[in-house]
């Protein structure tokens, strides 16, 4: 049990971890790896006040080095859902529960493309969790959708439980040599359910399985947590990054524009000195 969850892994998420650290609050940070998002990718950032001409791998590395040196923990994994149960939450990160007395939404402003056909889906053949759903299709025929690298695990335990698993790639990345999962051809385009299955249209045709797993480095704000309300596709929160669920706040980027590191890293800071204002 953990003071403060904090999802993401960007600036508001280290600002938010530091700030909470330093009112002594206990915090577990989850989120899917660096590389994964856009300040990775930024060869130069020319406006962060302090730390000039600093390229954008650089500038995470010194968030992150700081925010552990405070204490904070960090877990890589993406968080799937946010459960409020009591006084408590619940945070799906990976294939593992993480429980916490407030959670602090930072995880940037992606906003996942959904297959058609994909959200009707959901718990009638298409799932977002392995781990949780997994026992379900043992000796049955599935497929493996995924965005990033963090599928291949998940295929990985699939196989030892379906009879087939296909893996199907929807944005480039390296798969191991010889896994235990079937690599399909085609990228996926959409879902529907026809005879009892589940029917996989891809580039290169059709075909047909018991049941498909969708896996994505970052999930919608209003997917992760269900009744958080949202402004313009941004989370809504008042002057203290409060949102419209107790002892649930947000920052950064999934608040809106304009999208700053600087007001991420201030956001982060509002966001923990209120959350340890009401714990306390």
């Amino acid at each position: 049990m953990y003071d403060l969850v904090i999802i993401g892994s960007g600036p508001a998420a280290y600002s938010c971890a530091i700030t909470a650290r330093a009112r002594n609050l206990s915090v577990m940070m989850v989120g899917a790896s660096a590389e994964t998002g856009w300040l990775w990718k930024t060869d130069e950032i020319a406006n962060y006040p302090g730390l000039p001409n600093v390229s954008g791998r650089e500038m995470l590395a010194i968030f992150k080095r700081q925010a552990l040196d405070c204490g904070a923990l960090f877990t890589q994994a993406v968080a799937r859902q946010v459960q409020p149960v009591g006084d408590m939450f619940m945070t799906l990160a990976g294939n593992d529960i993480v429980e916490s007395r407030a959670v602090a939404l930072c995880m940037g402003a992606a906003r996942p493309a959904l297959l058609p056909g994909e959200e009707e889906l959901i718990g009638q053949g298409v799932s977002w969790c392995g781990t949780c759903d997994g026992m379900f299709y043992r000796g049955k025929k599935v497929a493996v959708l995924s965005a990033w690298h963090g599928g291949i695990e998940e295929a990985e335990f699939l196989s030892g439980l379906a009879a087939q698993v296909d893996y199907y790639t929807m944005a480039p990345h390296a798969l191991p040599e010889n896994p235990p999962f079937r690599t399909a051809e085609g990228k996926p385009k959409s879902l529907r359910r026809e005879d009892g299955s589940i029917v996989l249209t891809t580039t290169a045709g059709e075909e047909a399985y018991d049941g498909v797993f969708i896996f994505r480095p970052a999930v919608a704000p209003d997917r992760i947590l269900p009744g958080l309300e949202l402004e313009g596709g941004f989370i809504r929160t008042d002057r203290r990054m409060a949102t419209s669920i107790p002892h649930v706040y947000a920052a950064g980027d999934c608040t809106g524009k304009p999208l700053q590191i600087a007001k991420a890293v201030g956001e982060g800071n509002i966001a923990a000195i209120a959350c340890a204002e009401d714990l306390q």
